[in-house]
């Protein structure tokens, strides 16, 4: 066990575990931060998605000791109050359906717009390539893409 200090949406947080547990693992046992959903375990799904230093990662492979310094931020760090451009968005265009995939998606949504604000339709598939939706909402979740990034530039 090691104690590793971490700069968790804004807040410090100490835990005390083994250098190889995963990210998922600290944020959901361990600060019961539970938005950050497990999925497949080896990165392939996209439901453990959170932000690394503002770079969208799977936090299922992401052991804790690879974190250092950088600032974490998860589902729950977007805004307090749900009212991020993506969140909106995706509320507007009634994306979820099942939901457990949700929290990924718009991560990774966050981190595309993040560095690209107005992407095109190849850009968005080329960036949430590797978030998988059991339900199929594809379309809605580029759609809903395509109207935070009009949300921001009104901003």
């Amino acid at each position: 066990m090691a104690k590793f200090k971490l700069n968790i949406n804004g807040s410090q947080n100490e835990v005390d575990v083994d250098p190889s547990t995963p990210m998922l693992w600290v944020l959901q046992d361990h600060l019961k931060l539970v938005g950050t959903k497990y999925g497949c375990g080896i990165a392939q799904c996209g439901s453990c998605t959170i932000h690394l230093g503002g770079v969208a990662t799977r936090a299922c492979m992401l052991p804790v000791s690879a974190v250092g310094n950088q600032e974490v931020t998860t589902i729950e760090g977007l805004s307090e109050s749900g009212d991020h451009p993506v969140q909106k968005a995706w509320l507007e265009v009634d994306v979820p359906q099942c939901g457990y995939c949700q929290a990924g998606q718009i991560m990774s949504a966050v981190a595309l717009l993040k560095n690209n604000p107005n992407p095109t339709d190849e850009e968005i598939e080329g960036a949430m390539h590797g978030n998988i939706c059991r339900c199929g909402t594809y379309l809605r979740i580029k759609k809903a893409i395509k109207l935070a990034a009009e949300m921001q530039e009104t901003v």
